[in-house]
């Protein structure tokens, strides 16, 4: 076996390609096994343009978590975070907000090790390992009850990660146990791939190709991906094409073929 692959957490089947591996490979990272690097390479075949929507839903991440250390917000939970891909929300915060605190939630053991090692260096910053699909339990989690205040505003983010639940798991529910608990003020960070002119082929492809590794993939339509945000007034400019959220000076705002939805929602 390579060496890069020996660094497996024990009991990680590596013949079974990641959702978070495929991610980091689509993003140009290394921390990914060839079942991944293979799984990845048909969904290029399937969608030409998966590593720019990658690379969107990435950008989207940070000029969203930008936006909310400028409006204030200095506590983040970010939700099936992935491997570490620099910046990292504790990063982009604390360009504005120093002190800012960030819990990094995920249950992939690989994404773990990677996650403690890289990120929980800092004071204010923690990786919890739990599955959010369970936010009693993720909520419950000493690591970050030490950490966030839920009587003063937080945001929770779930960056590309609801079109991987399926509607048997309710992922209204899903979001509602975190956006229950926000305080007025919090916000709820949303990007979700789209079923807007999605052709029913590649939809199916890509059901099919995610079953391989063993998840499922729910393109939803503009007023399912709405309906996470009851409760919330959506910030300008909505719920928008993941690359027109506020674009940078000079961001690529092409349309791609297969694309996601994003929005930052204010609870009220």
């Amino acid at each position: 076996m390579p060496a890069r692959e020996s660094r497996v957490p024990e009991g990680v089947d590596v013949t079974v390609p990641s959702v978070a591996r495929m991610y980091d490979h689509l993003l140009g990272g290394k921390d990914n096994f060839a079942a991944d690097r293979e799984a990845a390479a048909k969904l290029v075949a399937l969608v030409p343009d998966a590593q720019k929507i990658a690379r969107d839903n990435r950008n989207f991440l940070v000029r969203s978590v930008r936006f909310l250390a400028e409006a204030g917000i200095s506590q983040f939970i970010d939700l099936g975070t992935g491997i570490p891909t620099s910046p990292n929300v504790h990063e982009i915060a604390r360009q504005v907000v120093p002190g800012a605190r960030v819990v990094y939630v995920d249950h992939d053991p690989v994404v773990l090790a990677h996650s403690r090692a890289l990120l929980a260096t800092d004071d204010g910053v923690v990786a919890v390992k739990s599955d959010f699909r369970d936010s009693a339990e993720v909520l419950s989690d000493p690591g970050l009850s030490q950490l966030i205040d839920f009587s003063q505003p937080a945001a929770v983010l779930f960056l590309s990660v609801l079109h991987f639940i399926g509607d048997e798991e309710n992922p209204g529910q899903i979001v509602a146990g975190f956006r229950d608990l926000l305080a007025p003020g919090g916000y709820l960070v949303i990007s979700a791939i789209t079923s807007e002119d999605l052709d029913p082929a590649t939809d199916k492809g890509a059901r099919e190709l995610y079953r391989s590794a063993r998840t499922p993939a729910v393109a939803r339509s503009r007023e399912q991906i709405m309906e996470f945000f009851t409760g919330c007034e959506l910030e300008e400019p909505g719920l928008v094409s993941v690359v027109d959220w506020r674009p940078d000076p000079g961001t690529d705002t092409e349309a791609t073929r297969v694309h996601m939805l994003a929005g930052v929602g204010r609870k009220v």
